[in-house]
């Protein structure tokens, strides 16, 4: 008999809400759910699909062993008490000998899509006494929590565009048609985009390629990658020269307008169009839309956050919406609210703002965790805090973070790599143990920490879902996890015995409760009563009061004018304009347009996404993969005449860091002298993902330079777009063995 639940999808910020019919303890189908108070009706082919995503024979199911050394021996079955008592044995050992931050964890995008995961993970680690905590952001957003916590004070203070009441809207680097919103849950981004034009608004893409969002709303401006921080800096320079800066309302809420000024002063539009290829009138055009809009925002995405100028460029951007009256204004940006001030608790316990800095390169930490770029040499260099054990939680390093041929070799070289994870990765296929986690299908949930914490939703509503099907095999959720790590480790989740003993008295009795029903349901903390928790907690009621609205619970809309002057969390709580340290490194932009210049014969590589993939998560699916199952080089025509490339033929592609062989396509929406490569390929080496293995895609973080040397100084900041290569017709055949595309890893 088919059984109709409710819930939501946790694969991106969208959080789309979903109709999914179950057959005893199997999904059939997933449908999006028509009279959803937020998406309504709104889903992508990822979250339709995402029960044959998980319902792999791939799928991890039980915990997996390394016998022997890595590269002479192979993966294979073992039982949860093998696992947790050898990790535990060798965490307590490692502990003991090197100290608690020769431990670390690096922390990827998944676990950031449920509101246990990320809190148990960092509970561990906590326990442990270990500050090398390494995340994902550091290849896609770090830049804009550095910022904010220099501006606003603390690191998830993230404004974003009024998209349904905004006049005038100017997207950089973002292409939320495929991509969503980055920061801002906004379901069906192509219907809100045609929206602000219909009620006589102006959209503007600003990008090197003429995007699907470009096609289908506003005009599309070309600018030359990796130069948007010129850009934001000849807007400036417009915005304030002028005249329509209300001083006196700048004045009572921040501080820094003048030091700006002087920043802003020798880049005119006339000079920034030298590099960025964006015209002078175009440029001032904008500007005018801009500010003649009743309510108006500048908004950027990956595209900015991942080229050379990140932090600047964020920070220009965010300085250009409160100097032009837009920060806190209906229809510019507004800064949301949670069911708490998640701001001014983190601001007045210290949470996300520890100030340490990391030992190779000594970059700060952000969000308390260092630049995942600096990780390979963080285990390769001798001396107090070398990284001798490492978590994978929720990502995937060897196809998401720059130079990851390096970092392979690296990893090899840690005494001990454990990785948690759906799916067989291509790190997991180096580990020494690999435990079997839930799918979001399997465990119940709340809306991840930026909606509930944040607020960071167009139209804020909360929901709740229990589990849709019971896990299979020997999987168990993340929490309880890293709570038995912790006591076979021989220390307390969160430093604190009363904690540790308190969950694991909890998941005792929930697992009692599970094997009632379920004789032999693995162990597992009683997620909907801490949900419960949180939600009494915070003033919401209870996890089962909130279930019963099963397609969402409306919250209060967000309010223009409850940010200035009551909730920047800045020391005299007026938002700063111009940080010091981000004043400092304008320093360095002269040298940079001077590059800039000369370099303009190079070519560009930038990053191109599909609709059907998300990151390297989707690529063990036929359906998602493509007929030609590989990502190609996407080429202008004119520089494929000039360059003797054909399409469908091989090609090189060479950066400093490394070199990849790949197919042609030709693109005329490209500007001239700028390629791209969509990421998330480049599976070869991950032999247990029978699909994702067999395609022939390379992995564009192969041309991406790691190391301190090569990171964006103030945020950490790996450069995954805009990087200068050289491409030329390819010198001899493919080999399909090798994962990089040309050569052996290193």
């Amino acid at each position: 008999m088919t059984e109709t639940k409710h819930t939501f999808c946790r694969i991106c910020e969208a959080l789309c809400g979903l109709e999914v019919d179950v057959e005893g303890n199997r999904v059939v189908d997933i449908r999006p759910d028509d009279v959803h108070v937020a998406t309504a009706g709104y889903a992508c082919v990822k979250g339709l699909r995402q029960h044959e995503l998980f319902g792999s024979p791939d799928r991890l199911r039980h915990p997996l062993a390394r016998r022997g050394p890595r590269g002479a021996s192979s993966l294979e079955r073992a039982t949860w008490d093998e696992a947790l008592g050898d990790i535990g044995a060798r965490v307590r050992a490692i502990r003991e000998a090197h100290g608690p931050d020769s431990i670390a964890m690096y922390v990827g995008t998944a676990a950031g899509f449920g509101v246990l995961h990320p809190v148990f993970a960092q509970g561990f680690m906590t326990g442990l006494g270990s500050r090398s905590m390494y995340a994902s952001a550091s290849q896609d957003c770090s830049n804009k929590f550095a910022v904010a916590r220099a501006m606003y004070g603390f690191p998830f203070t993230q404004p974003f565009p009024d998209v349904d009441r905004t006049q005038c809207l100017i997207v950089v680097g973002a292409n939320p048609a495929v991509s969503k919103w980055s920061f801002l849950q906004v379901p069906n981004p192509i219907a809100r985009l045609k929206a602000i034009v219909a009620r006589g608004g102006k959209v503007w893409f600003v990008d090197p390629r003429r995007t699907e969002s470009a096609k289908v709303a506003g005009e599309h401006v070309f600018i030359r990658p990796g130069t948007d921080v010129f850009f934001y800096l000849a807007f400036l320079h417009e915005v304030l020269a002028s005249g329509r800066v209300d001083e006196g309302r700048l004045a009572a809420h921040a501080h820094g307008l003048e030091r700006l000024r002087e920043v802003a002063g020798p880049w005119t539009a006339e000079r920034a169009a030298d590099v960025t290829g964006v015209e002078a009138d175009v440029l001032r055009r904008m500007v005018s839309d801009y500010l003649a809009a009743d309510g108006a925002a500048l908004y950027c995405s990956t595209g900015v956050n991942m080229g050379p100028e990140g932090s600047l460029s964020f920070w220009l951007q965010e300085a250009i919406n409160a100097v032009s009256g837009n920060l806190d204004r209906r229809g510019g940006t507004l800064v949301g609210q949670g069911v708490i001030d998640f701001a001014r608790f983190g601001a007045k316990h210290g949470v996300l703002l520890r100030d340490d800095r990391s030992r190779v390169g000594g970059f700060m930490a952000v969000n308390d965790a260092f630049p995942g770029g600096t990780l390979a040499d963080e285990i390769r260099t001798p001396g107090p805090g070398k990284i001798r054990a490492l978590f994978v939680t929720g990502g995937n390093p060897l196809i998401t973070m720059p130079a990851s041929d390096r970092l392979r070799g690296a990893l090899s070289e840690l005494e001990l790599l454990v990785v948690l994870d759906i799916l067989p990765t291509e790190t997991a296929s180096i580990a020494d143990w690999v435990l079997p986690c839930t799918s979001p299908l399997e465990r119940a949930d709340l809306p991840f920490v930026f909606p509930l914490m944040l607020g960071l939703q167009a139209r804020p509503y909360l929901q709740a879902t229990k589990r849709i099907v019971a896990p299979e095999g020997e999987v168990r959720d993340e929490a309880t996890i890293y709570l038995d790590l912790a006591r076979a480790s021989g220390v307390n989740l969160f430093g604190s015995r009363v904690a540790q003993r308190a969950f694991e008295l909890a998941r005792s009795y929930e697992t009692r409760r599970r094997r009632r029903a379920t004789p032999d349901a693995e162990p597992g903390v009683p997620d909907e009563a801490l949900l419960s928790l949180l939600l009494r907690l915070t003033g919401q009621g209870s996890f089962d009061s909130l279930l019963a609205e099963r397609h969402g619970r409306l919250r209060p809309e967000h309010e223009p004018g409850s940010f200035l002057g009551r909730r920047v969390t800045t020391p005299d709580g007026r938002v700063e304009l111009a940080p010091r340290a981000l004043v400092d490194a304008t320093s360095r932009l002269e040298a940079r347009f001077a590059a800039e210049r000369s370099g303009k014969h190079r070519l560009k590589l930038i990053t191109k996404r599909a609709v059907t993939t998300h990151n390297s998560w989707t690529h063990n699916h036929e359906r998602m993969i493509g007929a030609d199952g590989t990502n190609h080089l996407y080429v202008h025509p004119d520089d494929a005449a000039r360059l003797g490339l054909r399409e469908g033929a091989l090609c090189d592609v060479r950066s400093k860091a490394g070199a990849v062989r790949l197919p042609v396509k030709l693109l005329a929406d490209l500007m001239p002298g700028t390629v791209a490569l969509p990421h998330g390929w480049g599976h070869q080496a991950a032999k247990r993902l029978s699909i994702a293995s067999r395609t022939a895609g390379v992995n564009v973080n192969l041309l991406a330079a790691d190391g301190a040397d090569n990171l964006e100084p103030f945020s950490g900041m790996a450069q995954l777009t805009a990087i200068p290569v050289d491409v030329a017709p390819a010198e001899g055949p493919r080999d399909p063995s090798v994962w990089s595309g040309i050569g052996p890893t290193t």
